[in-house]
């Protein structure tokens, strides 16, 4: 075996919850190096990595053949540039980039220096969705007509001491919560052909946007994402609505909970929920009516970082591009453009 050595950018929330567990579980990767500015917390999980204190630390370090950009979002674009400027394949965390012009850049410098350029899109593998795939694959609504998905918390406070406040770091709920919905979205429908947001700040004192709805136009289905920090008693997590029937789910996937708890990800239980927390589908099938629970597949957040072996070992596609999270970029910011204007924004 032989497998591939790699550095985590920062050791905040998504190195200590997603990435270091995901790594650190996995035989086919080694980590070698953790760049922490002034604390060694990830000393005690991870002994045998070195932690280091400047990222051109881990750029130039010749054992590295893969860093992860976890750092705050208006960071992506300057360290990620760095990194592949070093000849280090990259994963950064979403949001890919605040600009799509910075994210095609970031992709077309990837592209000609032949290095792996892929974002975190985990929740491509939360059960919920791969639940829905199936179901959308399968036709069990028949021909699908309409899709809203949310991703809802109550946070009425503002949250001190974190630059996810800052606006000048760049970031809202729309890049924070709204990137994985609209990376869902795209994955199942394809390219809208515009946008058309509304986008709040609904926080008591809040500087960055906290609430949004975006409408994502397609020729035969109606697709919106919806997200904010309001919402005490939550709706359905995804609605689906076809010409033979409905899928309701509730609820959020097991994963980053268990994550959180210390749980290694591996097992065959691993990202199984509980029966309780199953999807209603109420559909036509074979002529004739069901209506109840529907199992949801596992989840599978592992899935993502197997891609990345098969694709710097085997020679596989990514399973998350580049190309595909500057799509990404590019329909956050017609929707912030939509909101501004009051009008749908062609893509």
């Amino acid at each position: 075996m032989n497998p591939i050595t790699i550095a985590l950018a920062s050791f905040g929330m998504s190195g200590r919850v997603f990435h270091g567990p995901l790594i650190s579980a996995n035989e086919n990767f080694r980590l070698v190096k953790i760049l922490e500015r002034s604390r060694n917390e990830s000393a005690e999980k991870y002994p045998d990595a070195e932690v280091v204190r400047h990222f051109h630390e881990l750029c130039e370090d010749d054992r590295i053949e893969l860093i992860v950009i976890n750092t705050p979002d208006n960071t992506h674009y300057d360290l990620t540039r760095e990194a592949l400027a070093s000849g280090k394949h990259v994963v950064v965390e979403k949001p890919f980039a605040l600009k799509y012009r910075q994210a095609a850049e970031l992709v077309e410098t990837a592209g000609k220096k032949g290095l792996m350029l892929s974002v975190f899109h985990n929740r491509r593998w939360d059960g919920d969705f791969l639940t829905i795939r199936k179901i959308i694959s399968e036709r069990l609504l028949g021909r699908l007509v309409e899709y809203e998905s949310h991703f809802d918390r109550y946070r009425n406070y503002i949250q001190e001491g974190t630059w996810k406040e800052n606006p000048e770091s760049g970031t809202g709920t729309l890049y924070n919560l709204g990137s994985h919905m609209i990376d869902q979205a795209l994955v199942l429908f394809g390219k809208p052909e515009s946008v058309y947001a509304d986008i709040r700040y609904f926080r008591t004192g809040t500087r960055v946007d906290d609430s949004f709805e975006v409408w994502l136009r397609y020729p035969d289905i109606k697709v919106s994402v919806c997200g904010g920090y309001m919402v005490r008693e939550q709706g359905p997590r995804y609605t689906l609505h076809g010409t033979e029937g409905s899928f309701l789910k509730w609820g959020i996937d097991p994963q980053e909970e268990a994550l959180k708890q210390g749980k290694i990800p591996v097992g065959q239980n691993w990202g199984k929920e509980d029966e309780k927390n199953w999807g209603l589908l109420h559909t036509d099938i074979d002529g004739k009516i069901f209506r109840g629970k529907y199992r949801t597949l596992a989840g599978n957040y592992t899935a993502y970082y197997n891609n990345i072996f098969d694709v710097l070992r085997n020679g596989a596609k990514p399973a998350v591009s580049g190309e595909e999270a500057a799509l990404v970029i590019k329909v956050i910011e017609a929707a912030y453009k939509s909101c501004r204007t009051a009008r749908a924004i062609k893509i």
